[in-house]
């Protein structure tokens, strides 16, 4: 499956648009991450726990929107975006979201 952010794919013909997909995931924060990243404000620094945390949601994400775009039977998305929403206290959700198409593969 190509994935791009821009809005085709250099070099090859779209055969078919096939329209929106997306995928998302929600994840709460972790008791320990929190410990760590109150401590880490302290002195200051990347709080890593986030930032794995961010990384796994995305690619999450991003395995829902390609399986949704799999199951209508395309082969590349294009105009790749992501958002992020707060749903509860603590938790947040990240979307991914882009449109299908079936492109010529050689």
């Amino acid at each position: 499956m190509i994935l791009t952010n821009i809005e085709s794919v250099p070099g090859r013909k779209i055969v078919r648009h096939l329209g929106l997909v997306s995928g998302s995931t929600v994840r709460s924060k972790h008791v320990g991450r929190d410990i760590m990243a109150g401590l880490k404000n302290i002195v200051g620094g990347e709080l890593k726990g986030y930032t794995e945390l961010l990384e796994d949601s995305r690619q999450e994400a991003i395995k829902r929107m390609q399986a949704q775009a799999a199951a209508i039977g395309a082969n590349a998305v294009v105009n790749v975006r992501f958002s992020t929403s707060s749903v509860a206290a603590g938790a947040a959700e990240l979307y991914v979201y882009g449109t299908a198409l079936q492109i010529e593969l050689d």
